[in-house]
């Protein structure tokens, strides 16, 4: 392991950067050079620190974190990225390396096995823990990483993957269209997704069958 190695910490909330820059500092081996709170911040960032590598949430506000790891390998790469996540999906997780990423790490996972990711990564290796390692093999996501949808949630998943227009929603369901982009930014995040095409994807595949149930109770009591 390379003393002071230089990390990036990409993420939008300021206390998971706080608690990750003081693990890795704790280790003494590692040396924050720079947090960013989007994708873009982080671009500008690794340009102007030089990094050896990047930590990100693979979920951010101004894109999907899994752009972050495309546009590093067309910019900067020698920068590998690890990824921390929510998603357990295997297709989820192949879709990362296949972009780019050099780990993909449980936001679940205890701390030590970010830092053993990175140590693997800056050994020139990539990192997958043996949970996530069986779930490939298995391409069978366990069951908490389907994540329950409220009845109003489940609600907007189902119009969206109808067709629906936020505006469309909004009329059905008597409310404002700021309101049906704030549910659409929770299912989001909820789910690991990057946008309206990824959503309903999750719609076909990956629903929760008793939450979509009531978003049909709930359609149906509104006629």
């Amino acid at each position: 392991m390379t003393p002071n190695l230089r990390v990036l910490l990409v993420d939008d909330h300021p206390f998971v950067l706080d608690g990750v820059r003081l693990r890795l500092e704790a280790t003494g081996e590692m040396t924050v050079v720079g947090e960013a709170a989007s994708v873009e911040e982080a671009i500008i960032l690794a340009g102007r620190h030089d990094p050896d590598l990047v930590v990100s949430d693979i979920h951010m506000p101004d894109a999907n974190g899994l752009q972050l790891a495309s546009r590093f390998a067309e910019r900067f790469p020698s920068v590998r990225v690890i990824a921390l996540s929510m998603h357990k999906d295997p297709e989820y997780v192949r879709r990362a390396f296949a972009l780019g990423v050099a780990a993909y790490v449980l936001k679940e996972a205890p701390a030590h096995e970010l830092v053993t990711a990175i140590r693997t990564v800056a050994a020139g290796g990539t990192y997958l823990n043996a949970e996530l390692q069986a779930f490939l093999q298995t391409d069978e996501p366990p069951p908490s990483s389907r994540r329950t949808l409220t009845p109003k949630e489940a609600t907007v998943l189902k119009l969206l993957a109808e067709g629906r227009s936020n505006k469309e929603i909004a009329e059905r369901l008597g409310t404002s269209v700021r309101t049906v982009e704030t549910h659409r930014l929770h299912l989001r995040r909820k789910l690991q997704v990057g946008g309206r095409a990824e959503l309903v994807k999750y719609a076909v595949h990956f629903s929760d069958l008793h939450a979509i149930q009531l978003a049909d109770a709930a359609l149906a009591a509104d006629c």
